[in-house]
């Protein structure tokens, strides 16, 4: 399935602001605002947050599923998806990340 067609059946978003990723010492180490150009991560990684409590290996590798075509995107060009790129990381044995949602008002 395409990213898009993933995207429909994931939980809807329109109750949060942003999604921070914490490190273990619990720093922000990187946010995804729910803004135009973002909201398919966040998207993503309010589910995997929701399903495996952290970004684990195992949500990492859900994640990348479900960002379907633009995983291979992130691969054949390095750098231009960051949030692909963080669960590559993940996948490939970096540490798990916590999750703080930011909920709208």
């Amino acid at each position: 399935m395409s990213f898009a067609e993933n995207l429909k059946k994931l939980p809807g978003i329109s109750h949060l602001a942003a999604i921070n990723l914490l490190d273990a010492e619990g720093n922000v180490v990187a946010s995804i605002e729910n803004k135009a150009g973002s909201q398919g991560s966040l998207t993503v990684y309010n589910h995997l947050a929701q399903t495996y409590g952290s970004i684990n290996a195992e949500a990492a590798r859900k994640g990348l599923e479900l960002f379907a075509e633009h995983t291979e995107d992130e691969r054949l060009n390095p750098g231009k998806h960051p949030n692909i790129a963080r669960l590559l990381a993940i996948d490939a044995g970096a540490s798990a990340l916590r999750v703080k949602h930011v909920f709208a008002l």
